[in-house]
């Protein structure tokens, strides 16, 4: 078995797994339905006292998609920074070593696995309000093509964001403090709550060159609104962003086992 192929049995082996616990799944999209409704009815209320047919480009109908589409990108997120914590103080790392796989790609492909199936679980949930309350908004193939190309890259951005806050654990007695700046700066910056379209219009060129809205505003901004030059974009910021955020991983990690070895294993 090649390496490509064992981290893609790696992948499927954890959506699997995360379809076997299908109630701990469903009580997300439970508790996502509870959200999308009310910040439908904020929204409603935000339309109807502004008079307003649409905010930053948005209308009502396209502003609960975008949400829809937000929430269910973070809420889909795996706890790969508390996992890589745990791995760091139990031991559990030092095991992982001897096995013929990267450590930092085996959770790259687990991570991507259960996330594939808590996302779609969501995204389900998140179009069934949708077209329950406001229906359909105008979607064109191309559009759905593109998101679904930035989407991926979304994750593995998100993935070594999160891997590198769980290495703090080499530094730190805990790294919860760090996992929850990070999550709640990536909701604020990345557009979870509101589009990025809304912001002062001084901070939005900077908003955006940010890894946080290539994770959560971007694709959802182009599935309501497909746009072949945002796309392209936004592909370009997503690849880049991979590419330094995987050098600062390798160097951190790198710097990090040797402290194993140091230790004596």
């Amino acid at each position: 078995m090649n390496n490509i192929t064992k981290y893609i049995w790696i992948a499927w082996t954890s959506a699997r797994s995360n379809l076997a616990y299908i109630t701990e799944v469903a009580s997300r999209a439970v508790f996502l339905f509870v959200i999308l409704y009310i910040f439908l009815q904020l929204w409603r209320v935000t339309y109807a006292e502004t008079n307003a047919q649409q905010l930053g480009d948005f209308t009502l109908a396209q502003m609960l998609w975008y949400l829809g589409i937000t929430e269910s990108i973070v809420l889909s997120a795996p706890t790969i920074a508390q996992e890589v914590d745990e791995d760091v103080r139990t031991g559990a790392l030092a095991v992982q070593l001897i096995r013929p796989l990267s450590y930092p790609l085996y959770r790259l492909w687990t991570s991507l696995g259960e996330r594939t199936v808590r996302f779609g679980l969501n995204l389900t949930v998140s179009i069934a309000l949708a077209l329950l309350f406001v229906g359909f908004i105008p979607l064109n193939l191309s559009g759905i093509l593109l998101f679904l190309l930035s989407l991926p890259l979304a994750f593995v951005l998100d993935f070594l964001a999160t891997f590198l806050v769980g290495l703090g654990a080499f530094w730190l007695e805990n790294t919860t403090g760090l996992l929850l700046i990070y999550s709640r700066i990536n909701m604020i910056l990345g557009g979870m709550l509101i589009p990025l379209d809304l912001f002062p219009e001084q901070w939005q060129a900077i908003l955006r060159n940010l890894p946080f809205a290539s994770i959560i505003y971007g694709p959802a901004r182009l599935f309501v609104q497909p746009d072949l030059s945002f796309a392209g974009q936004l592909l370009i910021r997503q690849v880049l962003a991979i590419g330094v955020l995987s050098l600062l991983v390798a160097f951190v990690y790198s710097t990090a086992v040797k402290r194993i070895h140091a230790n004596g294993g």
